[in-house]
């Protein structure tokens, strides 16, 4: 194949990429079918299902981001715009759509509100520590003090502010929805304006993220963005719908499944995504996470805010606004202190941050038993 040769829709069905998120897919709805014809709840199989939902919900926003940048590339967008539009919000598009189907749940279900916002707080929590540590360990990370000063501290607002509207409300109203969607809105409008200022930054992390991108047509490129969306939607539903189910059969609360499992497994594209920077010996991995984490708390739980209020129950509430809220502020502050001492991540750092989670994980399972009360 010649290297500028355009790959047309003939070629995209026999890509692997394609294959594997359609036998996912498949996999999926087959199972899913004949497990609902019997009546018992089998907690191994909800679980397997749980996980195979979470596989093709990542392949299928991969799938999507493709797509996506391939879109704006053939319209003539920067590729700066690029990575800091599509590129942030896709790496966080799994959060987004978990948290907003659990949103449209919720009408039916309210534990599916703990759900969404557990998903979010996990998410943070578990990228700014586990991840970040993982990355760290793997290869120590230098920090740009620019960058620190600009993305890092508004990671740590928009944590504090998502938590601060949760605490006044007992849960976030429509209004405060807006408020975080138009408060990333204008931060994407800050970073567009001085696109400029932050490109040499920015270029870095965006050629880092790219590889041997293949060339496909315009064609491609849209079967890719519905192909992926859709797969992406379906995927969300049944990781919604399957922890709930999980969490009724093992008497888990959904703030806890939606914390630890559904906050886990969303996070693994930028888990992927910064370890391929890491290995390139750049601080750029960083900024993949700090990005994801500036998005979570601001557009997906804004989004599920506006689509339905999220309101805490009485016997979720110390559970999310002592111990998981709280945990994740913590994490977010140790982050930042130990980029803004010597601007470097090493690995010694890399593990506390490891032992920080590991720590959450331990108190959470206290509490699951009973050991403590909040």
């Amino acid at each position: 194949m010649a290297e500028n040769e355009e790959l047309g829709l003939g070629a995209l069905l026999h890509w692997n990429s394609l294959l594997v998120t359609g036998s996912l897919f498949v996999m999926l709805t087959a199972i899913t079918t004949f497990t609902s014809r019997l009546d018992a709840v089998n907690i191994s199989i909800v679980f397997g299902l749980l996980v195979l939902s979470i596989i093709l919900l990542i392949t299928s926003a991969d799938f999507f981001i493709e797509g996506a940048k391939g879109l704006a590339r053939r319209a003539g967008i920067a590729e700066v715009i690029i990575g800091l539009t599509i590129v942030s919000i896709g790496t966080s598009l799994p959060e987004i759509l978990v948290t907003s189907t659990a949103s449209l749940e919720s009408k039916d279900d309210s534990s599916m509100m703990e759900l969404a916002i557990g998903n979010i707080f996990g998410s943070v929590l578990v990228q700014i520590t586990f991840i970040l540590g993982i990355v760290a360990l793997v290869r120590p990370l230098n920090v740009s003090p620019t960058w620190l000063k600009r993305d890092g501290f508004i990671m740590f607002g928009a944590v504090v502010l998502c938590s601060f509207l949760l605490w006044t409300g007992g849960g976030l109203s429509r209004f405060e929805g807006l408020i975080l969607c138009s408060t990333y809105i204008f931060y994407i409008g800050w970073l567009l304006k001085n696109r400029e200022k932050i490109r040499q930054d920015e270029i870095e992390t965006i050629d880092e993220i790219k590889h041997n991108e293949l060339n496909w047509t315009s064609a491609a490129y849209i079967a890719m963005v519905i192909i992926g969306l859709s797969f992406a939607i379906f995927a969300a539903t049944k990781l919604v719908e399957l922890a709930s189910e999980l969490g009724r059969a093992m008497n888990i609360p959904q703030a806890i499944i939606g914390t630890v499992m559904s906050g886990l497994g969303t996070s693994l594209p930028e888990l992927t995504v910064a370890l391929m920077a890491a290995k390139k010996s750049r601080g750029v991995a960083i900024g993949t996470l700090v990005g994801s984490n500036i998005t979570d708390p601001l557009l997906s739980i804004g989004i599920a805010a506006l689509i339905s209020p999220l309101m805490i129950s009485e016997t979720s509430w110390g559970l999310i606004m002592y111990l998981i809220v709280p945990a994740t502020i913590i994490g977010v502050a140790a982050c930042l202190f130990m980029m803004y001492t010597g601007f470097k991540f090493t690995r010694f750092e890399g593990g506390v941050l490891i032992g920080l989670y590991g720590v959450f994980l331990f108190i959470l399972e206290l509490q699951r038993q009973g050991y403590i009360t909040l």
